[in-house]
């Protein structure tokens, strides 16, 4: 188990990010990396140094988007801060769970701590302490474009550290005054640029995407053991998952699907081998490796790109500091910080250099790829749901609707129904959001990424695949049942699909007439819950 977390912006993993989300607070422990501290102190420095100058630089003696041509005199830059913060919080909707929370808390004090913000140390280590004491802002979900980051639900994080807005503490939600009072904590005041470093960036549709690409990969695993269910149910055959089928097509994770599947099914006594009279199974079972290996695919994809964005810098304008003993562009002004001072040296060159790392589209185009995956994921499963339930369909080896005592008792019929309801909303939902843009700040900031959208999309069609698979685990297990009291005797299931039909059997029984059947797919769903928790290792 993680005690203790040392930030950089360099190296957090996502092992780390879902400890401290789904932890509790203080552990992990979650504190600042010395070397980082010395990049901080210097971009705050020389934050200070810009104004002692007089220079003109974005979001420190200038307004923000539209306002980037008003100069702010020296004496308001922090009502300035204050301001931005405040006037940003307008997010609506639903609150944000604390896993969430606790993972946007510790993704922008991550990328804070690379030292190019221009946030102070005091401030960043109040971040850490509020994460560290469970102090929780309060964040609506909805009010990001993605482009400049996303600056509402931000500046609802922000809010808490300078004692305004609501946060959770304890079980309370409270102002976030109170809030830090009961830590023991206390606000502060914010400087030059720290509104601005507070509030702009990618992390709240980060953390959304981080958290729903860790269930995705559990749900493509589950997608897999549930396929197997429901092929052992109806009879069905392994012969397409030979491994020498699979590598004439070598994609990746199609292979790895077929050996997945091979391995749940290994020992199995519910599949047929080779019938002159029925060659090939239903699309539904005999591609399961090249739809589900597919979908793997977008997973891997947007873990490869979350892993990348973790350790980005994604706010603006950024600081860099270099002198003639260093190379200019290097990494934090200095070969090695913890050598040098603090301040810039003398006749340092401080450059605040506006860019746009904190537009969304990687995250928009990767979060909306991998919800159609998912969305696919649920279609295919409910395909396997109907052929489950449709006697037609699975050639007589299970009676209509799952039950031996048809039209006195409905059986499963209507539990079909549910799973092509969410299929139908996820369809809707599985519409990209990273193809629409909206001009915003008086079309300044005229094309934005919709990631945050994206990644609220992904998040519901994760939760309704999760429903969707543990409906096909329902209807499977039941079919299985069914088998054996058809064969008349006992039969072994598969290697992997054992122990979740074991799982399920242990909470819901063989429905044998008409029951209250909401209940029993509840239990299948903490079934499935269980399974796909990121924090189940």
């Amino acid at each position: 188990m993680i005690s203790e977390i040392a930030i950089n912006g360099e190296s957090l993993t996502f092992e780390q990010v879902l400890a401290v989300a789904y932890g509790r607070p203080g552990k992990p422990c979650v504190v600042l990396d010395e070397r980082a501290k010395v990049n901080v102190n210097r971009a705050a420095a020389a934050v200070d140094e810009l104004l002692e100058r007089g220079e003109v630089a974005y979001g420190i003696t200038t307004g923000f988007g539209a306002f980037k041509d008003k100069i702010i005199g020296r004496e308001q830059v922090e009502e300035l801060q204050r301001n931005i913060v405040l006037s940003h919080a307008v997010g609506v909707g639903d609150s944000f769970d604390v896993p969430t929370v606790r993972a946007i808390m510790l993704i922008r004090a991550n990328t804070l701590a690379r030292g190019f913000s221009g946030i102070r140390l005091e401030t960043l280590e109040l971040i850490l302490e509020c994460l560290n004491r469970g102090v929780h802002p309060v964040i609506p979900e909805k009010g990001s474009l993605g482009a400049s980051g996303d600056l509402a639900p931000l500046a609802h994080f922000a809010c808490v550290l300078i004692g305004e807005g609501r946060a959770e503490f304890g079980v309370e939600v409270m102002s976030g005054a109170e809030a830090l009072s009961k830590a023991g904590l206390s606000p502060v005041s914010l400087k030059a640029k720290e509104g601005l470093a507070l509030t702009n960036g990618t992390t709240v549709m980060t953390a959304v995407g981080l958290l729903e690409t860790a269930r995705a990969i559990r749900l493509a695993d589950l997608a897999d053991i549930a396929g197997c269910l429901s092929l052992e149910a109806l009879n069905g055959t392994v012969l397409a998952f030979d491994e020498r089928i699979h590598a004439l097509r070598p994609h990746p994770r199609q292979i790895d699907t077929a050996r997945n599947l091979r391995k749940h099914l290994e020992g199995s006594e519910f599949v047929r081998g080779f019938d002159p009279a029925n060659v090939q199974d239903a699309y539904t079972l005999r591609c399961i490796p090249q739809v589900h290996g597919a979908c793997r695919d977008a997973v891997a994809y947007a873990e490869w790109l979350l892993k990348i964005e973790l350790n980005s810098v994604t706010d603006n304008p950024l600081i860099f500091v270099s002198d003639e003993e260093n190379d200019r562009h290097g990494d934090a002004g200095t070969k090695d910080p913890l050598a040098a001072s603090s301040r810039p040296r003398v006749g340092a060159s401080i450059e605040v250099i506006s860019g746009g790392n904190f537009h969304g589209e990687p995250l928009a185009l990767a979060f909306d790829y991998l919800t159609i995956a998912l969305a696919e994921l649920g279609n295919i499963s409910e395909r396997r749901i109907m052929r489950l339930t449709d006697e037609s369909s699975n050639a007589h080896v299970l009676p209509a609707f799952l039950t031996e005592n048809g039209g006195l008792n409905s059986g499963f019929m209507i539990v079909q129904y549910t799973a092509a309801a969410l299929c139908t909303e996820n369809k809707v939902l599985a519409h990209p959001a990273s193809v629409d843009t909206i001009p915003s700040s008086a079309n300044v900031e005229d094309h934005v990424s919709m990631g945050a959208t994206a990644a609220l999309k992904l998040r519901q069609v994760a939760e309704n695949l999760a429903n969707i698979l543990s409906i096909e685990l329902f209807c499977a297990a039941q079919g299985v049942d069914l088998r054996k009291a058809r064969i008349g005797e006992e039969k072994r299931l598969g290697a992997g699909t054992r122990e979740i039909y074991e799982g399920i059997r242990r909470r819901v029984p063989f429905i044998g007439r008409d029951e209250y059947m909401k209940g029993h797919m509840d239990e299948v769903l903490a079934v499935v819950r269980d399974f796909i928790s990121p924090v189940n290792d």
